[in-house]
């Protein structure tokens, strides 16, 4: 087997090939394919069922969510949460490997990989280079629907790995904890709409756009590039550090490429810009376009 790295935040699709064909899915490796994509453009589920990785489930977000909350893809309960994944096979002593079908490479999985760790599951990891690198590289792919056997997760909420909206309001005035706001720069600035809301950012906030961490191959980058990237933000990571985006997604990407650099306790503003949008204050909503006017 080809060795994996970094406490197996990421794998090779090489690395995974050769443990599908060996044999080695099952209750102690689970591929799940944690796909999303806007309803109108493409239907996650539906091309799972026509190809996948052999072995894989498919790891519905919209499952496991907080269905009662008025934002997107807010952290389900503990329970909510264990009861999801223990049906797709996973256990607490089971290896994870998440994946998506992303023309990027790589969008939700690192949601899920996060969401596991928020839940205190160590043993999850980021397929590198997505399913589009899988296929490109001549992996095989199926239509076979596997069927897990149910296993036992307990699930532990960590909450040094979440923030809340209260948490975010205090350290406007406190800067307690550093910010890194995940989304492209025109929404962070706000001159542009971020997805139907007007746009802008938390005060304080420094602009990383998730893409800034992936190759043109949606690979991850190099942790030496990584580095450099916080490093030209002047973002310390010996320092605590938040992530935020639109709706906690592409936050995820910050929380994974700080914990390639050995930086393992980023937090994820679950709520991120759809919650705060909605609850902040206006002097809390940093906007070009409104200074602009």
């Amino acid at each position: 087997m080809a060795p994996q790295v970094l406490g197996r935040a990421l794998v090779t699709a090489k690395w995974l090939s050769e443990a599908v064909q060996a044999g080695r899915v099952g209750p102690s490796l689970r591929i799940l394919d944690a796909s999303w994509y806007p309803p109108q453009e493409r239907n996650a589920r539906q091309e799972f069922k026509e190809r996948h990785i052999p072995g894989a489930s498919f790891f519905d977000i919209e499952e496991c969510r907080d269905q009662s909350s008025p934002y997107d893809f807010m952290l389900p309960t503990e329970s909510h949460f264990a009861d999801y994944v223990g049906r797709l096979g996973v256990s607490n002593d089971t290896h994870v490997v998440v994946y998506d079908g992303d023309k990027l490479g790589t969008f939700y999985a690192p949601r899920a990989w996060w969401m596991f760790r928020a839940f205190g599951h160590k043993e999850v990891s980021v397929l590198n280079g997505g399913f589009k690198n899988w296929v490109k590289e001549g992996h095989p792919v199926t239509a076979e629907v596997s069927q897990p056997s149910p296993a036992v997760f307990k699930a532990k909420l960590n909450t040094i790995l979440l923030k809340t909206f209260e948490e975010m309001i205090q350290n406007v005035g406190s800067l307690r904890f550093q910010v890194v706001d995940s989304r492209p720069e025109g929404r962070f600035r706000g001159t542009e709409l971020d997805q139907g809301l007007e746009s802008g950012h938390i005060p304080g906030a420094v602009n990383i756009p998730f893409s800034s961490f992936l190759t043109e191959s949606g690979h991850e980058k190099s942790i030496e590039e990584i580095q450099e990237i916080f490093r030209e933000k002047n973002i310390d990571l010996s320092k605590p550090l938040t992530a935020t985006c639109r709706k906690g997604v592409t936050a995820c990407h910050v929380a994974l490429a700080a914990f390639l650099c050995g930086k393992r306790d980023v937090a994820v503003y679950d709520g991120s810009w759809s919650e705060w949008f909605h609850r902040a204050p206006p002097r809390y909503k940093v906007s070009e376009l409104k200074r602009s006017k």
